[in-house]
């Protein structure tokens, strides 16, 4: 529970009222009495308003005079963002650190304060865990990883598995597995979805840079480097020694081969390929397709086949 003077200052605006508590973030249909909600509209802010919400994010370019004393409204510049940041320190008020009895803990684990742990994790020995964190069910952490503060990471999710790397016998065919014993770092704020796997390095690191956010069924091979804030959605996969720089975003399925570069801010489309090796930056520029090319350059491709 927080006061609405705590949520002002959360986010960053004045308290419309000293007095009112709020319990829990909601949609403007399940709102209650103790409810915060936001609009980002004209229309939104009339139906939020009318609902029982103590409370209501709103976007400050609708302020009028006549509404800038309303004691429910909070204005801010993004009630969206703002409503996410209100989720989150409310969830961390009444978050406690505590281990399921079914957790299997190694040799020399450390786990911050505050810190949850699900029923069937497996920790290896000498894992380090920050503060804050969250790890959902039969989450498995391998030895050589560390964790920062605030990470989550969802049901089912490996970090630090053996990477897929294999040197060849040029006579017999044969594959041997090349050594995997290097480190995976995952920093502050990084949230890892469900099932998504992240190999460690192999003579090196594996790192995922601070607040990236992974989707479920993602695969990030070993000596990967992604950078922060980067968004990366389900059935990603990247290979090994690849590089994706900070604010770059990566859509549904998209395939990146190894020791490519996907420069920071660079958004590839869903289902995009990018070749091993390949370079692809400029930021906010899109790419699409496989192999992946500029958004303008894609589209030319598809009429042109359209009118062959």
């Amino acid at each position: 529970m927080a006061t609405l003077l705590e949520i002002a200052g959360w986010v960053g605006a004045e308290s419309p009222a000293v007095g009112s508590e709020v319990l829990r973030v909601s949609s403007i249909e399940a709102a209650a009495v103790d409810s915060i909600v936001f609009a980002m509209d004209a229309g939104t802010l009339v139906r939020a308003l009318e609902s029982p919400a103590v409370a209501v994010l709103a976007n400050v370019r609708m302020r009028t005079e006549e509404s800038a004393t309303n004691g429910r409204v909070i204005w801010v510049p993004d009630p969206r963002y703002a409503f996410a940041v209100v989720a989150k320190r409310l969830a961390g008020k009444i978050a406690r650190g505590d281990i399921h009895a079914s957790v299997v803990l190694g040799a020399g684990v450390t786990l911050g304060t505050g810190t949850q742990v699900g029923p069937g994790v497996v920790i290896e020995d000498g894992v380090t865990v920050g503060r804050e964190c969250v790890l959902g069910p039969r989450v498995t952490i391998h030895a050589g990883t560390v964790l920062g503060d605030r990470v989550v990471v969802q049901a089912g999710a490996v970090l630090g598995s053996t990477g897929f790397g294999y040197a060849v016998n040029r006579e017999t065919g044969e594959y041997l597995l090349f050594p995997q014993q290097g480190t995976l770092s995952i920093e502050d704020d990084v949230e890892i979805g469900a099932n998504t796997t992240i190999d460690r390095g192999a003579l090196g690191e594996t790192r995922i840079g601070r607040g990236t956010k992974i989707d479920n069924l993602v695969h990030i091979g070993h000596n990967c480097l992604i950078g922060r804030n980067v968004i990366i959605a389900a059935q990603t996969g990247i290979s090994g020694s690849s590089v994706v720089e900070d604010g770059a975003i990566l859509g549904g399925q998209v395939g990146i081969g190894e020791h490519a570069t996907v420069g920071a801010g660079v958004i590839l489309g869903g289902g995009a390929g990018v070749l091993s090796g390949k370079k692809m930056r400029g930021p906010g520029e899109v790419f699409w397709g496989r192999p992946a090319r500029p958004l303008k350059e894609y589209l030319r491709d598809l009429a042109r086949l359209k009118h062959r």
